[in-house]
């Protein structure tokens, strides 16, 4: 609830966030961020990145590869960004990143403004492999460089996976100086609350009135 008011979410936001199950999602995400980031940051950043993320505005063959992702996360930004959480603001999708005579492309880049960082976001429509964590490393050495600004804070990184061994994603992750979180996506809801669960959760009307009350 406290998530509704703060972020102002009307009825079907917030019917959305119970579905998926935004309160168990939140903060999920496997990161290396308490030990890259100041102590305060790290909180505010673990915070703000959720396991799994839940695309399920997407309408995907089976045939899923990262191109097509891509293709319709920005087709949907606007839900993309719901989904992502309060403060992301979108920036381009394969933005260029010369590196010597090299070019590379990020697949997609934020701004976050509660963070005040840049955030790369990799989309990957396989199992989570260790080498994808370099992979954005480098993404994320290269905003720093080429487009941050003197005051911005590091930039963080998301990759995000069809799937992922926590374990695996924790070994992967040791040794990185800079933060990255690993998540996996899914393109709908797939998992349910627990029945002792759900029949404790204030309904939609429930959580409107208490909302109404204080306001």
């Amino acid at each position: 609830m406290s998530g509704a008011i703060a972020e102002g979410w009307s009825h079907s936001v917030l019917s959305h966030q119970i579905e998926t199950d935004l309160r168990k999602r939140s903060g999920k995400a496997v990161n290396n961020f308490k030990a890259t980031l100041p102590p305060s940051d790290s909180v505010l950043a673990e915070q703000a990145f959720k396991d799994p993320y839940v695309f399920d505005f997407l309408a995907m063959t089976d045939k899923r590869n990262e191109r097509g992702l891509e293709d319709q996360l920005v087709r949907h930004v606007e839900k993309f960004l719901l989904e992502l959480g309060q403060g992301f603001a979108f920036v381009g999708r394969q933005v260029r990143l010369t590196i010597g005579d090299d070019e590379f492309f990020a697949d997609l880049l934020f701004y976050n403004f509660r963070l005040r960082c840049f955030v790369v976001v990799e989309l990957k429509a396989t199992a989570f492999k260790p080498e994808y964590i370099g992979q954005i490393n480098m993404y994320m050495s290269a905003v720093d460089d080429l487009m941050a600004h003197p005051d911005d804070k590091p930039t963080i990184g998301l990759l995000l996976c069809k799937t992922k061994n926590n374990v695996v994603a924790e070994y992967s992750l040791r040794g990185f100086s800079k933060p990255i979180g690993v998540a996996e996506w899914e393109s709908k809801v797939v998992k349910s609350l627990p029945e002792e669960f759900a029949t404790t959760l204030p309904s939609i009307s429930e959580l409107e009135a208490e909302l109404s009350d204080d306001g």
